[in-house]
């Protein structure tokens, strides 16, 4: 039988210790299992992945800092564990090379990676805009052909886009680099699944019955509200386009990207091996610095995604 009372399952002191905490000014939190700190396991998983993500950057440096017999004699491990002034050695004739202008490669790559990136958040944010509130004859026709060229591998096109770039005289010219990729499907599927959910048609109807254009709405709307998925997008498609090697290899002559560097360092007839591993470490490191000013923007345009989603 009830007796109307609640039974004080957190000991007799419960009342005391909150009481204190509460005239201090930091009130005991209720106990919400979703909050939960992770255990031991969670923490173990993540140091394994971040091992295994990491040691293929870590043996480069590694492989770097050694020379050629050193790393004959080293089959089956790493020729060293720390760093050696080798490394140093290597990075100064990757950067003095005479095969190649470094620094034009690396400004080549950062040119087309940005202006790549930020037409595919413009137009995939449009696109997406336009499926995901628009209502317009065709729209869910549209949109299914979209998604459905996701599952034609890009290496399909390398014929007839190589010949409309050889129409074009965009040979060897960084044009043949950044036109194909100003959009892609993912980024609009990316962006219509997000605007759908993170856009209320209230915010469009409003602007709209207040005199904005379509485009003022989509500019002043839309744009802002998509801004975390649209920093993932973006940073997403900066590492796909800096890391590209097959395209520009097919494109490309005397012109280099980042990734093409890394061929010009084979020697005819021998291979450098710690040379060539630290031009892979030098076209490596300036995704660790974008990564590590973008990473809060990509976790929260995730985790934005998912909650949405």
């Amino acid at each position: 039988m009830s007796t109307g009372f609640i039974e004080n399952t957190a000991g007799p002191g419960a009342a005391r210790y909150a009481q204190k905490r509460a005239a201090k000014g930091r009130p005991v939190q209720a106990h919400n299992p979703s909050t939960r700190r992770p255990g031991w396991l969670t923490y173990a998983l993540l140091v394994v992945v971040f091992v295994v993500s990491v040691f293929p950057l870590y043996a480069s440096a590694m492989y770097g800092s050694s020379t050629t017999q050193e790393i004959s004699r080293s089959v089956g491990s790493l020729p060293t564990w720390f760093p050696t002034l080798t490394l140093l050695d290597n990075f100064g004739e990757v950067l003095s090379a005479s095969q190649f202008n470094f620094w034009m490669a690396f400004a080549n790559s950062v040119l087309v990676a940005v202006a790549v990136s930020a037409s595919t958040v413009f137009f995939s944010t449009l696109a997406g805009f336009s499926f995901a509130k628009l209502t317009f004859r065709g729209r869910q026709a549209l949109y299914l052909t979209v998604i459905a060229t996701l599952a034609i591998p890009a290496q399909v096109g390398t014929i007839p886009m190589f010949v409309m770039m050889n129409d074009f005289g965009w040979i060897d010219s960084l044009l043949a680099l950044t036109v194909p990729g100003l959009v892609g499907a993912f980024g609009v599927f990316w962006m219509t699944q997000y605007l759908q959910e993170a856009l209320p048609f209230e915010l469009v109807e409003a602007a709209r019955v207040d005199g904005a254009s379509m485009f003022r709405t989509f500019w002043s709307i839309a744009l802002p509200a998509a801004r975390p998925a649209a920093a993932t997008l973006a940073l997403f498609t900066f590492v796909g386009s800096w890391n590209s090697f097959f395209w520009p290899a097919v494109v490309m002559r005397s012109q280099l990207t980042m990734p093409l560097v890394i061929p010009q360092l084979r020697g005819a007839f021998t291979t450098d091996t710690g040379l060539v591993m630290s031009g892979v470490f030098l076209v490596a490191a300036p995704l660790l610095i974008v990564f590590a000013f973008a990473g809060k923007q990509l976790v929260s345009g995730v985790m934005a995604g998912a909650v949405k989603g």
